[in-house]
């Protein structure tokens, strides 16, 4: 499983890369507005910079609406990096730009993905990725897991090679599911990532160890 960071946050994204575990970044005009970064060349500047930071896929979100005006932004998006993902949202003319990406060679994140239909209409265009939100779900009184075991059985009945983006992670056990549910990414912020590391045994077991080494002094 792939994991991304999701944080426009420089500092975060270059503690989480120096772990030797990132494979890529996602970000969104919510986590970008976060840090202050605003205005559109700003915006631009700013996925240049992730980019030349980590060697891997980051998803850049256009903020259209309408077919042409998300394939206009996209292209635009697509220009900055090899590695930029245009992030797309789940809706009508979503799907249309998606299948026009996908056509023409520019990677695409399908995004604000709740329901399996939606996942199979994304697989259907064309998308690389699509982004579950399993916390919203979970907010909603859903199960988010259960949705990411769904498309992933769906995906390999049918042979869909859209990758599955476990997105809007809330905690370390999120991730540990997301990986026993068969998500081929999860995209989560720097705290749930870190969170992987600790254990109170293996607190308890260093302390000892150090302790008896000094023995050996």
């Amino acid at each position: 499983m792939k994991f991304f960071i999701d944080t426009a946050n420089l500092d975060q994204i270059k503690e989480a890369n120096d772990l030797g575990i990132l494979d890529g970044v996602t970000t969104n005009p919510s986590l970008m507005a976060k840090e202050g970064v605003k205005g559109a060349d700003a915006v631009m500047k700013h996925y240049e910079t992730i980019c030349e930071m980590v060697d891997g896929d980051i998803s850049a979100e256009v903020v259209s609406t309408e077919t042409q005006a998300i394939i206009e932004e996209g292209k635009k998006l697509a220009a900055i990096h090899p590695n930029i993902v245009v992030k797309v949202p789940m809706i009508k003319d979503g799907i249309k730009a998606i299948k026009w990406f996908s056509d023409n060679g520019i990677k695409t994140n399908c995004t604000l993905v709740f329901s399996a239909g939606q996942a199979i209409l994304a697989a259907k265009a064309g998308a690389n990725y699509l982004s579950p939100f399993i916390g919203r779900i979970d907010d909603s009184g859903w199960e988010g897991i259960q949705l990411i075991q769904q498309i992933a059985n769906i995906f390999a009945i049918q042979g869909f090679k859209t990758e599955i983006l476990a997105a809007s992670i809330r905690n370390t056990n999120h991730i540990i599911q997301c990986a026993e549910a068969g998500a081929n990414v999860v995209t989560s912020p720097l705290e749930p990532i870190l969170g992987l590391l600790k254990h109170p045994l293996t607190d308890i077991g260093l302390a000892k160890f150090l302790e008896d080494a000094k023995k050996f002094q």
